[in-house]
């Protein structure tokens, strides 16, 4: 089994055949043991680039009709995943100098795309979603698996969708990873129905690739849910930023016309999503951290955790670019639907374990396609240190009570591997299992993590 473990962040200008930042080694990552949080905080914390940013505006700038520039965007495996997919079929990615502390920005030439290429998607849902129909606009095959915990992530939809667009495509009838389309170099596009109901990501995919499209596109999702809508909300303000107009004449519905995509350059936003953990350690260990460049305005979902802090007895304040969440009472139990805002759920859920009374969790049943069934990891995790969860199909249940010290599985999580370090903030000899699972988003998290528990901590 192919073991990655990340450093220190790099960037490979030349293009070798692994992901950039990988070191395949072939052993077993090394329990990382949780630090316990000495006292209350007072910490600064400046967080690298949004990965799902990130990615859409590569996929966008790889199909615009001139170059991009990519500033402070995120290097992380799964950035670095999408960029070598992207270069594969034929789009110039090099690095430019910056002043930035997390790697070079980006630019972005873009070029006819040439099939007869294989993608290693590895574990990342934007690339295993999100290039498949940028693939079709190749002249030729192209293939597509991932890790093993790839291939139990849906992708039929996606799949699904091509196939009735007029794309050839063999799945040998898995409906997941491996499988290859057969690029003709346009598609014709027109009315589409998919059903999204497992991930927003394939909405988001068809809509990016879509102004490309000969016909532009109709996309209509006729699933019983579509989760994670901000996402999509996400990916339709960047089109608009490149000139393309996504109308939506009712809920679960989406006009793409043809025409452009402009080059342009973007300044990325820091991930917000990956600021959950450490925002939520003033709560647990009391004190006050701060992000540092926290937009005014931004589609990303991690923006809701000024609201959902709050709630679990934060004080939140937002001012001079910068969120400050401060902490010192009790954690407080909730009652929250996260259907737009899943991702954020590890942290929460710890955080729910670490509250003074219970908590139910709903809206969150996709998550079980993610990484890891979530849902199930949580509770196995979280009651095997003697806490008190029960598992619904859609929804997690949180009765407190005092957790001990053991192994906290990551199963290859980035989110998973982050919920146990603040698990551990308060509770001795918690250790994870494979804490190298953050590179896929925030190469830099132990760093970072060991930094906000390391005194001084002047109050920014």
């Amino acid at each position: 089994m192919q073991v990655y473990r990340y450093s220190e962040p790099r960037f490979d200008p030349y293009g070798d055949d692994l992901p950039t930042g990988v070191d395949v080694r072939g052993d077993a990552p090394t329990a990382w043991a949780a630090p316990v949080a000495s006292g209350p905080l007072a910490a600064s914390v400046t967080l690298p680039g949004s990965k799902s940013l990130t990615n859409r505006e590569l996929v966008l700038a790889a199909l615009a009709s001139g170059p991009s520039l990519l500033s402070t965007p995120l290097h992380s495996r799964d950035t670095d995943l999408m960029v070598q997919a992207l270069r594969s079929l034929g789009v110039s990615i090099e690095p430019v100098a910056s002043d930035g502390i997390f790697g070079p920005d980006l630019r972005i030439t873009p070029a006819p795309l040439a099939g007869g290429v294989s993608i290693d998607c590895g574990l990342a849902g934007t690339v295993m979603r999100f290039v498949p129909p940028l693939a079709t606009l190749a002249l030729g095959p192209v293939a597509f698996d991932g890790d093993p915990a790839a291939r139990q992530r849906p992708m039929r939809s996606t799949i699904d969708a091509l196939r009735a667009l007029g794309v050839s495509v063999n799945d040998d009838g898995l409906g997941a990873l491996p499988f290859s389309l057969y690029g003709t170099g346009s598609v014709e596009g027109g009315n589409l129905a998919i059903d999204a109901s497992a991930s927003s990501q394939f909405v988001s995919g068809l809509l990016m690739a879509a102004p490309r499209f000969d016909r532009g596109l109709v996309l209509r999702h006729v699933g019983h849910r579509l989760p994670s809508l901000p996402h999509i909300e996400m990916t339709i303000a960047c089109l608009a930023a490149r000139g393309v107009q996504v109308s939506r004449p009712e809920p679960g519905m989406w006009i793409v016309v043809p025409g452009e995509i402009a080059g342009r350059d973007v300044a990325i936003e820091p991930d917000l999503s990956n600021a959950a953990p450490f925002l939520a350690a003033a709560l647990v260990a009391g004190g006050r951290v701060t992000v540092p460049g926290w937009p005014a305005e931004t589609t990303q979902v991690g923006a809701e955790l000024e609201t959902l802090l709050a709630l679990f007895g934060a004080r939140v304040s937002h001012a001079a670019s910068a969120l400050a969440v401060e902490g010192g009472g009790p954690v407080r139990g909730v009652q929250l639907d996260l259907s737009e805002a899943g991702e954020l759920a590890p942290t929460l859920v710890a955080l729910a374990a670490l509250a003074d009374g219970p908590s139910t969790i709903t809206g969150i049943g996709h998550l079980r396609g993610h990484e890891t069934d979530r849902l199930a990891a949580l509770t196995e995790n979280l009651n095997a240190l003697g806490g008190s969860v029960t598992e619904h199909p859609d929804a997690l249940s949180i009765t407190p009570r005092p957790l001990h010290g053991g192994m906290w599985k990551a199963f290859g999580d980035h989110r998973m591997a982050t919920a146990g370090a603040l698990i551990g903030l308060v509770t001795p000899g918690v250790q994870v299992d494979d804490i190298a699972s953050t590179g896929k988003t925030l190469p830099q998290f132990e760093a970072l993590w060991r930094e906000m528990l390391s005194p001084p901590h002047p109050l920014p």
